[in-house]
């Protein structure tokens, strides 16, 4: 062995640089590390501790860490946090969407002041809502309404609903709480989401016919042409047009949709509505919005179905996209999670069964009737229809549908 170690060296050191080696393999020394020695390693460790160790005594009770914050010079405790899982209801008719927004109105914002208001978070929380691992299940545009959105983060065990409720506004509500698994996420752990888009159904006459909302009554056979045309959507599909700057050949734009249908009609200060209720795994930026937009322009007679097939196609369509104001998250789905931990004995199923009522109540009291006051009053559907939909160009893709009525008018003034 020595002989090949020698023949070896050169190839790697000069002469002169050659280290020395032993002539026999007896001369070999061999070094061996000290054993390891595991409460020796629990002093040095114990000693590097700010306490010296003290709180691992578990015959003592528990050391509260303090700090100081740097703006109030206020002493803190700092509480042990646990993940929750928050369900929340709102109507958004008033604000820029769920997620927070510098300098304007949003569900966030509004939570997120009611948290820190109530010294459930932090100021550092506060102002920089990853350190308590926030998340939410879906982002909901400016508008858009839920009944049952949930949210995750790390918060102290010692919540109180109501007093968190206190600190919101009355058309946005905590509905409940549930302890979750720490390495629970509100958005990646949801197996599929649930809207609903509310609507008068006077939007689906055939486009050569006047737009009268009170006492309008959709006939049967409408009502099956929509549900036809909606299940179109069903299963995998590409739906690169149904949102903004998105290729076909993005793997992302490929969603699945389990169910589509519009709801038996109802009648409201005698104005028809309905519901459009729409189940998918996931679903991009205004997609919604834009296939609810497709089906009243195929309806109308303002296109023809066969764009289905070539907006589900590689080709580039310009999708016309429906009002936000009728769009409402009805219910966030987490089977996988439930099948899981539900029955663990340490955490719940997240149904939501308990609060229940409270979720329908506030639905029937602060979105359904928001929706369907401003939709009788403003007629912002109809309108939308007339001055949006009746125009619009489906190979016009410079066209910016995002902009705002007064934004598009101003343009067209011009």
């Amino acid at each position: 062995m020595l002989q090949t170690i020698r023949k070896i060296l050169p190839f790697y050191f000069s002469s002169s640089d050659l280290p020395h080696l032993p002539s026999k393999m007896s001369e070999i020394k061999i070094v061996r590390k000290p054993r390891y020695d595991g409460r020796v390693k629990k002093r040095q460790w114990e000693e590097r501790r700010s306490d010296k160790g003290a709180g691992l005594d578990a015959t003592k009770s528990k050391l509260v860490k303090k700090e100081e914050t740097e703006i109030t010079g206020e002493i803190l405790e700092k509480i042990k946090r646990r993940k929750f899982a928050l369900l929340l209801g709102y109507s958004g008719t008033n604000y820029y969407g769920m997620q927070r927004n510098p300098n304007t109105p949003t569900i966030e914002e509004e939570f997120f002041q009611s948290l820190y208001q109530n010294k459930y978070i932090s100021e550092e929380n506060f102002s920089q809502v990853q350190t308590m691992q926030f998340q939410r299940a879906a982002r909901t545009d400016k508008g858009v309404s839920a009944a049952r959105q949930v949210v995750s983060l790390k918060l102290p065990e010692n919540i109180d609903i109501a007093k968190l409720n206190e600190k919101l506004p009355e058309v946005i509500r905590v509905f409940g709480i549930k302890r979750v698994t720490k390495g629970f996420n509100s958005k990646v752990q949801c197996d599929s989401r649930s809207y609903t888009y509310l609507l008068p159904t006077v939007s689906f006459i055939p486009k050569d016919q006047m737009m009268v909302q009170k006492g309008f009554r959709l006939q049967e056979d409408i009502l099956n042409k929509i549900n036809a045309i909606l299940q179109k959507f069903v299963g995998t599909k590409n739906f690169h047009n149904f949102t903004s700057k998105k290729q076909a050949s993005d793997p992302s734009a490929k969603r699945f949709m389990k169910s589509l249908v519009c709801d038996t009609p109802f009648v409201k200060d005698d104005v028809e509505f309905t519901l459009i209720k729409i189940r998918g795994q996931s679903f991009m930026l205004h997609q919604i919005r834009k296939m609810v937009g497709l089906v009243l322009a195929i309806v109308k007679g303002y296109t023809s179905e066969e764009i289905l097939d070539v907006a589900f196609n590689m080709e580039k369509v310009n999708i016309p996209k429906a009002p936000g104001l009728g769009l409402v998250l009805d219910y966030v789905h987490y089977e996988r999670y439930n099948n899981r931990y539900g029955d663990d004995g340490v955490h719940e199923k997240m149904t939501w069964d308990e609060a229940e009522d409270e979720v329908n109540a506030f639905r029937e009291k602060y979105i359904f009737p928001t929706i369907i006051s401003t939709e009788i009053e403003e007629e912002s559907l109809v309108n939308w229809i007339v001055r949006r939909l009746s125009g619009h160009k489906y190979d016009d893709l410079e066209a910016d549908d995002d902009k705002s009525d007064s934004e598009q008018k101003a343009e067209e003034n011009r």
